[in-house]
């Protein structure tokens, strides 16, 4: 009975461990995906400033999305005990902190440059930590995580039609801008997939609709350069696709 016993000890011991890594795992991908999408809504928002530096309130904003990511960079250092993860970490603070400097300058082409290139470095090292605490999702999660992925992917294709505004007019950008969109449509298919009940199929309904407006518009950005009134029509795409999230949330 007492070697039964240990047996008994040990699978449950082994059990606890493993269900104490996956929800650690679960903390940091959510962290990461929190990052992903402020390294995209940060230079998006900075582009604007660079646009309209007379708006100061857009530079406070910045400000508060810099301490959101610091925020979730400090949930992952907490978190995972990895020497290889906190590595990553502590090059993505100092990416965090050439932004900070930036912010605190007076925008100019340069600065543009800059950022755009830092924001490209935080989601390429966010990539890498997320790729090491990957589980198997359930099927709630899978929908939560995939409108995790549009919510990034909307400020994504935002900051590349600002790029191509800002004097980034390339074929490589355009290539970006695009392939942002493509994904985002791939994610969106999912959405309209799911059988949600009937006020969340109004709600998704809404998501479609708004995005074909916006793509229309994207579509444009040869000749048309309407930001303001993009921004925020992505916003209201954002609110309708949380309400989604938070439902996938409450199931899981």
């Amino acid at each position: 009975m007492n070697t039964l016993f240990r047996i008994f000890l040990l699978f449950l011991s082994l059990g606890l461990v493993s269900f104490s890594a996956t929800r650690g795992n679960v903390k940091i991908i959510e962290a990461s995906e929190n990052i992903r999408y402020l390294s995209q809504k940060i230079v998006k928002d900075y582009l604007l400033y660079y646009q309209y530096p007379q708006r100061r309130e857009i530079k406070q904003k910045l400000k508060k999305e810099l301490e959101e990511l610091g925020e979730n960079f400090r949930v992952i250092a907490v978190t995972s005990k990895d020497t290889d993860t906190k590595d990553v970490l502590e090059f993505l603070a100092y990416n965090k902190e050439q932004m900070e400097e930036i912010f605190n300058q007076k925008s100019n082409f340069e600065t543009a440059s800059l950022i755009i290139d830092y924001s490209e470095t935080l989601l390429e090292g966010v990539d890498s930590i997320a790729d090491g605490y990957k589980y198997e999702f359930s099927k709630e999660e899978k929908m939560l995580m995939a409108i995790k992925q549009i919510e990034y992917l909307l400020e994504r294709i935002i900051k590349y039609y600002m790029v191509l505004h800002t004097g980034f007019n390339n074929t490589v950008n355009k290539e970006l801008l695009n392939e942002a969109m493509l994904k985002f449509e791939e994610k969106l298919l999912l959405l309209e997939n799911y059988h949600y009940p009937y006020a969340l199929g109004v709600e998704r309904a809404k998501i479609i609709k708004y995005w074909k407006e916006n793509k229309k518009i994207i579509h444009k950005s040869e000749t048309l350069f309407i930001p303001i009134l993009l921004f925020s029509s992505i916003e209201y795409l954002e609110i309708l696709v949380d309400k989604l999230a938070l439902y996938h949330s409450k199931n899981q």
